[in-house]
């Protein structure tokens, strides 16, 4: 076997890198908060019980809602997609009466609200 035979020929061969596909990032869903409102037929524990209940949420965050309510009349109880706001505003509205308020007649009011710009 010459040594000519023996010794491969290198080809430069180009590869060209692979293309990029445009990566879209996914479009967020638009966000809507539930909101509780102030009524005189829930006491704090009731409204403590229920985002504990309901949300998870400790007890002091129960009674930061509670007190919101109280002042200012309304509290923005969570931020979340349109489906799952309408899940919480059920369960709240589901939530049944104060026990310790005689003649509390049901549950708690609550809304959803849009944070779309209109």
């Amino acid at each position: 076997m010459s040594q000519e035979s023996a010794t491969a020929v290198a080809e430069q061969v180009e590869i060209a890198p692979p293309e990029r596909k445009r990566q879209k990032k996914p479009k967020r869903q638009p966000r809507y908060q539930v909101i509780l409102w102030d009524d005189d037929d829930h006491t704090h524990t009731y409204v403590i019980a229920m985002m504990l209940s309901l949300f998870g949420y400790p007890a002091e965050k129960g009674y930061q809602i509670a007190e919101g309510v109280h002042t200012r009349g309304r509290a923005i109880v969570i931020t979340t997609t349109l489906e799952h706001a309408e899940l919480k505003r059920d369960q709240i509205h589901a939530f049944g009466a104060d026990a310790s308020i005689r003649g509390c007649k049901g549950a708690m009011w609550s809304t959803i609200e849009s944070l779309q710009a209109e």
